[in-house]
């Protein structure tokens, strides 16, 4: 089980056009939403890949200065090129996120 951090950066563009200019400045669009917040923000692809190998895993991301802990819900890919084309992350509360890396 692990626990990796990653930087979020904001998006206040949306949309096909928005979400494919995100993509190619090597990062993925995504949202994180739970406990009453819903945050659009972009993350590095290639941490984004990396981290989504393991199992069990939680995503501290940090948004604003703000750190949420967080889990991978819905994981939308290219069929044709098999690249992660939008991440949806569930905040979870620091119990969850422990039993998580428990293996519970």
């Amino acid at each position: 089980m692990a626990r990796i951090a990653l930087d979020a950066q904001t998006r206040t563009d949306f949309g096909k056009g928005a979400a494919r200019q995100t993509r190619r400045a090597g990062r993925t669009p995504a949202v994180v939403y739970g406990a009453g917040t819903t945050f659009h923000i972009s993350l590095d692809s290639h941490d984004l890949v990396q981290a989504l190998k393991k199992k069990g895993l939680v995503i501290d991301v940090t948004i604003d200065g703000t750190t949420y802990a967080t889990r991978a819900r819905d994981i939308q890919k290219d069929p044709v090129r098999n690249e992660i084309e939008h991440v949806d992350l569930i905040v979870l509360t620091e119990e969850q996120a422990q039993a998580r890396l428990a293996g519970a």
